[in-house]
């Protein structure tokens, strides 16, 4: 199967650094990952030829890093945990510290963002309360090997995500694609990189979580040896 026929999920869990191509073209692989490279690249009008011939070109050159497909379930759900659910408790204080200091400062301004604290809020809200169900019911699940019972609870974590990807829409819609103006000031190109990041940042997570955990949940369980808790 070549590449454009495969879907961003795959390509984007087996190739280090394609999920940096996709954000240049703006593809999602994570809520959209079963979309083809093709059917993808076609949506937005783009040359999927090229794409690919960046994609294989990586694949050539690629250095060897975590491949969490090959993870247990309880390794993954650590890394995921550390990585993503802490990081973004970290970022979004910060990220609605500074919207708020840039709405207040540059109101009379026609590019400030202009509800973007707000709207911040609410991802907060909803991010926190979508991690705690996982860090207190599928987590625990999947780590002991029962993805095959947790079926339900997969769907609502899916669902979710769905979310936040229309509100990571609304996101870039508040910020002009992330855009600064040219006139911007430091803590204005602070908040912008920083939402740059926190967008990378969970869209990486929901891949990990939609593309490769929760597909590999229905898999045979981990001996009694390798199953550990979640901490």
């Amino acid at each position: 199967m070549s590449m454009v026929e495969q879907s961003l999920g795959q390509l984007a869990r087996s190739i280090p650094g394609a999920t940096q191509v996709f954000h240049e073209y703006e593809l999602d692989f994570c809520c959209g990952g079963k979309k083809s490279l093709a059917e993808a690249a076609a949506q937005r009008s783009l040359d999927a030829a090229q794409i690919e011939a960046r994609l294989i070109a990586l694949a050539q050159n690629a250095s060897p890093e975590t491949d969490w497909g090959l993870a247990s379930p309880a390794e993954l759900i650590d890394h995921i945990l550390e990585r993503y659910h802490e990081v973004h408790r970290q970022q979004l204080p910060e990220l609605i510290r500074l919207a708020l200091k840039v709405e207040q400062v540059h109101a009379d301004s026609p590019d400030c963002p202009t509800g973007l604290a707000d709207h911040l809020r609410v991802m907060q809200q909803e991010l926190e309360s979508h991690m705690q169900k996982e860090e207190q019911v599928l987590f625990p699940m999947l780590a002991r090997g029962h993805g095959a019972m947790a079926t339900m609870p997969i769907r609502v974590m899916r669902m979710e995500h769905d979310d936040h990807g229309v509100a990571l829409e609304r996101l870039l819609a508040l910020t002009n694609g992330v855009t600064l103006p040219r006139a911007a000031c430091n803590t204005w190109r602070a908040l912008y990189l920083g939402i740059r990041t926190f967008k990378e940042d969970l869209m990486a997570h929901i891949h990990l979580e939609n593309n490769i955990l929760f597909e590999n949940a229905a898999g045979p369980a981990e001996p009694p040896a390798m199953q550990r808790t979640v901490g």
